[in-house]
């Protein structure tokens, strides 16, 4: 039986100044998206004209045709698109294979490895030794360099081996043994078909690193071509490369430049960041079994 409970006037304008504050934060995180969005499909001289656009001002593309146009940009995106796939890839297997042993009670020692693992967190050689040990080992200007440095994360592998305790009942792995399994077919066949939630997480996490990554391809890589789309950008929006894209010339107009030029600027940024919006919904649902469960032991 449902009671129809009667809100007092201060529960109702409670309610009211929470519905305000949400709505207002969330125009406060949308607007910026969506006035790159609009500014890149409008005529880039009437972008200036209205500081807070509403609505594309002038619909024009020409930015998106210069941008597709460059060689640059779609090297920088089949490079990124491997390196992401590839990278992401190692850091699952390198994840799982390091946090399983570890959530296992019967693995002697697992507290001495957690520590040794906690300790990279907060302890590094620094730049210069990493740089001179995968030059030793000839990974310089590959891809492997932008992949095998990074190929686990302490503080991942930490969440999915506190969700592998959690999820994954003892009584079940014994049941496993009973029935003859070893423990790589356990792994393969009961642990992670039931882990999907947390390795669906640490897809993102994994993937939007290696997506946005550019420092290490720019101290690792000196070939052009394999350079990816975060280089690329950077070279865009911080040093104002635009005259191969724009086709600009230096004794052109400097407002015609500076004109074309803020186009490109919005049409490159929605560019990279689409693939990451695409992503973000189709595993957002993962967000909350996957993490609060891994993040949280109880």
């Amino acid at each position: 039986m449902l009671l129809n409970v009667k809100r007092t006037p201060g529960e109702k304008l409670a309610d009211g100044l929470i519905l305000v504050l949400v709505v207002a934060i969330t125009i406060a995180i949308l607007y910026p998206l969506l006035f790159v969005l609009f500014a890149s499909l409008s005529d880039p001289r009437r972008i200036w004209d209205s500081p807070l656009l509403l609505y594309p001002a002038g619909f024009n593309l020409d930015s998106y045709a210069k941008v597709f146009e460059n060689k640059d940009m779609w090297s920088g995106y089949a490079n990124t698109l491997l390196y992401t796939f590839v990278g992401t890839a190692i850091n699952i297997v390198m994840t799982v294979l390091g946090a399983y042993p570890l959530s296992r009670k019967k693995f002697y020692g697992k507290s001495l490895f957690t520590l040794l693992f906690a300790f990279t967190m907060f302890f590094g050689g620094g730049l210069i030794p990493v740089y001179l040990v995968n030059k030793q080992l000839g990974l310089l200007n590959t891809m492997w360099a932008l992949v095998l440095p990074g190929a686990i994360s302490a503080y991942n592998m930490i969440i999915m081996r506190t969700y592998f305790q959690t999820r994954i009942p003892d009584e079940l792995e014994e049941s496993a043994y009973v029935d003859g399994c070893n423990d790589f077919r356990l792994l393969y066949k009961i642990v992670l078909p039931l882990s999907m939630p947390i390795i669906a997480v640490m897809v993102l996490f994994y993937g939007v690193g290696h997506w946005n990554s550019y420092f290490d391809a720019m101290i690792y890589l000196t070939d052009r071509g394999k350079f990816p789309l975060q280089l690329i950008l950077r070279e865009i929006l911080v040093q104002n490369d635009f005259k191969e894209m724009a086709g600009i010339s230096v004794g052109g107009e400097y407002a015609d430049q500076m004109i074309v030029k803020e186009g490109l600027k919005y049409a490159v940024v929605v560019l990279s960041a689409l693939p990451l919006l695409i992503l973000y919904p189709m595993l957002s649902k993962f967000f909350e079994k996957g993490i609060l469960v891994g993040a949280i032991k109880g």
